[in-house]
């Protein structure tokens, strides 16, 4: 039995009333001090019995400073002047603006969005359009949207004008695809819209079918970067144009449609299997479209980029705001590092099992096929037993070494005479990580079975431990660069800090 059900509501935004199965409740019967609604009813709610809460609240809702990085509103304007508004609640909670169960695991199976405007702005959102309703200068829209992320359901508010085609897929059916970019920007706009099908078909080849076919694919643009919102994902990166020849945001936003909305973790421990898989699609689309050179390219514009000063995974439940957090946990290392960790896993077991592996983790099968999958949740013991499956093998040893443990494996070269000898050395303990090395013009593979290996070099020109970068590891060079860096910018802050300082003096009146 239920004694109380309890919703996440911001407190900026206060309560009037709440009924139950349609009878109003007292004032009494529900509080919110700390930002969790607890209703009280009359009598605790018999197990497995269906209960209808309605709850009227209002107030003026969290402005975001900072979207995306931080939640809330985005009041802003468009350049000429009308209203343009958004919302962005990945980190702060979907209870910013209104009634949910802020947890990964708290997804509503379907959820009823009406919004009300001024004429002729419009409100896109995700899911299906059911209607719009027109009443005295003012327009409705209606939006249906099935199982959507707590945090991917979302308000977005302006002058509007939606671009729309139908997509042919691989598997024989089609779905609509469509682009609400703000007027005036309409030119643009259809460029960015002619990379909807492509990314579709690269996503729908790699991984599997779109999970979100009977709705839609879209985008909406944004007064902020973006954000993944089910089935219409926020894009604000201005159209720009980019040397790898696509927008990477909205690539990036569209891999959450397989990895964060299909598949959601179960704690935002997890959170690295939204984040990774997002982020390595776009070296992987880079050789789909391109080639391995860009595909290495952008790998190593991430390696750059890890930090390696917390582990990945911590193992206990974890705040989505101390996960992102590089202070208190992993910060973007579930981005870069997590994506050059994949590589190496790809590297190690090869595409047809990297691949099975990867299905299995988003659709629960490795033969998804439209109308065969749902909407489900991961850990990442669930991921590493898949990729035991798809190779027979265990490589718990692996994740152990890149997800639990902060440091990277660390591989040790020395020489004994005419012989280059390797060790790995990890905090994780066993590491048997095959590595080549490329000994004047041939390649020999060391099995690094006891985590050592041995291969005669003599005076061979040249000696390249692991020539083809398949392996994520420490690099001291690396580390040397993060040091400079990281020394440079606090002396030109002191520097900018000092002449701001000087500035100020010489602006007081004497």
């Amino acid at each position: 039995d239920l004694p109380a059900i309890v919703l996440d509501l911001d407190r900026e935004l206060p309560v009037s009333a709440v009924s139950l199965d349609g009878r109003a409740l007292p004032a009494s019967a529900w509080r919110n001090p700390d930002g969790r609604l607890t209703i009280t009813p009359p009598a605790p709610i018999a197990a497995g019995h269906p209960v209808a809460v309605r709850i009227r609240y209002g107030g003026i809702p969290v402005e975001a400073k900072r979207a995306p990085w931080d939640g809330g509103f985005v009041w802003a304007k468009t350049p000429d002047g009308r209203p343009w508004i958004a919302t962005a609640v990945q980190g702060e909670g979907c209870d910013l603006f209104w009634p949910c169960i802020d947890h990964p695991t708290g997804e509503p199976d379907l959820v009823d969005l009406r919004v009300t405007v001024p004429a002729p702005l419009s409100a896109p959102s995700g899911g299906v359009l059911v209607d719009i309703k027109e009443d005295g200068g003012k327009r409705t829209f209606h939006w249906r949207i099935k199982t959507p992320n707590t945090y991917a359901v979302a308000l977005n508010i302006g002058p509007y004008v939606q671009l729309k085609d139908t997509y042919k897929s691989r598997f024989g059916d089609s779905f609509p695809i469509e682009f609400w970019t703000v007027e005036g920007n309409e030119a643009k706009a259809r460029g960015l819209f002619a990379q909807f099908a492509p990314m579709l078909d690269f996503y729908e080849g790699m991984i599997g079918p779109y999970p979100f076919r009977s709705e839609k694919m879209g985008a909406v643009e944004t007064p902020h970067l973006g954000m993944e919102h089910q089935t219409l994902n926020a894009y604000g990166a201005g159209y720009a144009q980019e040397i790898y020849g696509f927008d990477w945001l909205l690539h990036h936003e569209l891999s959450h449609e397989w990895f964060g909305n299909q598949m959601t973790n179960v704690d935002w421990d997890d959170m690295w299997l939204h984040e990774a898989f997002g982020t390595y699609m776009q070296p992987l689309y880079s050789q789909w479209l391109h080639g391995d050179m860009e595909y290495m390219v952008r790998l190593n514009e991430m390696r750059v980029k890890t930090f390696n000063k917390f582990p990945i995974v911590s193992g206990k439940p974890m705040e989505e705001e101390a996960v992102y957090d590089a202070k208190v946990g992993p910060g973007t290392d579930i981005y870069y590092k997590g994506a050059n960790m994949l590589h190496s896993l790809r590297a190690l077991i090869g595409d047809k099992a990297f691949f099975q592996a990867t299905r299995v983790l988003v659709y629960g099968r490795p033969d998804p096929k439209p109308g065969n999958f749902a909407p489900r949740y991961a850990v990442t013991d669930d991921f590493i037993k898949a990729v035991n499956d798809a190779t027979g093998a265990d490589y718990g040893w692996f994740f152990d070494a890149y997800l639990r443990h902060a440091q990277l494996p660390d591989l040790v070269e020395t020489r004994e005479g005419d012989d280059l000898v390797l060790a790995w050395k990890t905090p994780a303990g066993r590491f048997p990580m095959p590595v080549e090395v490329k000994v004047g013009d041939k390649v020999v593979t060391l099995p690094m079975a006891d985590g050592t290996g041995r291969v005669r070099v003599a005076g061979a020109v040249p000696v390249i431990v692991d020539p083809g970068s398949k392996i994520l590891r420490r690099q001291p060079y690396l580390e040397a660069y993060h040091a400079w860096k990281t020394a440079k910018d606090a002396s030109d802050k002191a520097k900018v800090d000092g002449a701001k300082a000087d500035g100020a003096k010489a602006a007081k009146p004497k």
